[in-house]
């Protein structure tokens, strides 16, 4: 692995940028608020000893739904050690991470607290690449969900897509978290693997998503391949 300045264009950077990312979908994404990589400006590599790689990046960050834009610093650690470590994350974004969706987020969990009819959803997108407008807030649910699949499983050799959700249930709870089922798809850019993930998780406007549980699914070489997603 290079060290010192990156080319911002090549795989070393962009792997580093893509992991804050999912970083900022698990913590901070909501239904109607979620980020995507626009470009890395710069980035700077460093051994940290012999416990990992250190990267320093300057990167423009978007509000997907929004369309909002802002110029960020991040910091993404990778630990080495015989026991696999995610990532460490330090980014600094105020501006987007002050938008304020705290109205659409009460409006969608009272909407999905209240119906008499569990929502569930098959193929966000579909192979044409659409989701109905009802559905996007599933869709949504779907990547920060598994964001922190992402996240988790990144390394400096990893570069991961959301696909698809394949399907997702919401089930019925005793609590005041919003519980589902996903079973979600995500690329694998480098190997260009699709992988079959399945999830137990929740979500609330208060609490945002929390992963209960994640299972990774055996290879099956029946799927039907999801449209291209960035």
């Amino acid at each position: 692995m290079a060290t010192g300045k990156l080319n911002p264009n090549h795989y070393p950077a962009q792997r580093a940028a893509k992991v804050v990312q999912h970083y900022l979908n698990a913590q901070y994404g909501s239904p109607y608020r979620l980020f995507g990589l626009q470009k890395v400006h710069s980035g700077d590599a460093e051994d940290v000893a012999d416990s990992g790689r250190k990267y320093q990046l300057e990167i423009s960050v978007h509000e997907i739904i929004s369309n909002a834009v802002q110029k960020c610093s991040a910091e993404v650690f990778f630990p080495r050690g015989e026991t696999p470590l995610s990532a460490q994350v330090q980014v600094s974004c105020e501006e987007l991470l002050s938008i304020n969706t705290t109205a659409q987020e009460e409006a969608l969990y009272q909407q999905y607290k209240t119906n008499q009819t569990l929502q569930s959803a098959q193929k966000l997108p579909d192979s044409y690449g659409h989701i109905a407008a009802d559905m996007k807030p599933l869709w949504h649910l779907g990547i920060m969900a598994s964001s922190h699949v992402m996240l988790n499983e990144s390394t400096e050799e990893t570069l991961y897509n959301m696909a698809q959700v394949a399907n997702i249930t919401q089930l019925e709870t005793e609590n005041d978290q919003l519980q589902f089922d996903a079973h979600i798809l995500l690329h694998e850019m480098v190997s260009q693997e699709i992988i079959h993930w399945k999830l137990l998780f929740t979500w609330s406007p208060a609490e945002g998503t929390k992963v209960l549980q994640m299972e990774k699914l055996p290879h099956c070489h029946d799927w039907e391949k999801p449209p291209s997603t960035d």
